[in-house]
């Protein structure tokens, strides 16, 4: 019997990325969650039928529930519950990790969005952060700086040579 290395899988583990959050938010933190989910939704999963882009998490009661993801249900999948691809979805975290997002947003106000959704070996994980807005005058900084980096990468490979 051959032992899988975890390195060296033939997929990724990621399902879905938010890749605009880093355009428009700062990001401070980062923290990997849980998500409560139904068994249509797993399916969908590991079909990849997620988006992410438009999701954010909000606290009610001292808890943390996603909204604005959208998980298209599966026509085979789905045919005896009905499916609502836009439901909230309760997040799990642990009671400590909850109490500081939750204070650094009401204290601080900051933003927490949907980063990345990925698995965890069987789990599907939410990678969360916790997220301050950029001013316009911040993404062409951003944005000359990536070039920049860019260029430099390009003329170090054209040096070696």
């Amino acid at each position: 019997m051959v032992k899988k290395n975890s390195k060296n899988k033939a997929g990724s583990n990621t399902i879905a990325q938010n890749r605009q959050a880093r355009h428009e938010y700062f990001i401070e933190d980062d923290v990997e969650v849980g998500l409560e989910l139904q068994g249509w939704e797993v399916k969908a999963l590991r079909a990849g039928k997620v988006n992410i882009s438009e999701s954010y998490v909000f606290f009610r009661d001292g808890e943390a529930f996603m909204s604005g993801a959208t998980i298209t249900p599966l026509n085979v999948a789905s045919t005896h519950v009905v499916a609502d691809p836009t439901r909230v979805r309760k997040l799990l975290l642990k009671r400590r990790e909850l109490d500081t997002l939750i204070g650094k947003v009401n204290r601080e106000g900051y933003t927490v969005i949907a980063l990345s959704m990925y698995w965890k070996q069987s789990w599907a994980k939410l990678k969360i952060g916790l997220a301050k807005g950029k001013k316009l005058h911040d993404k062409r900084d951003a944005s000359k700086d990536r070039d920049w980096q860019r260029d430099k990468a390009r003329i170090m490979k054209a040096s070696a040579r």
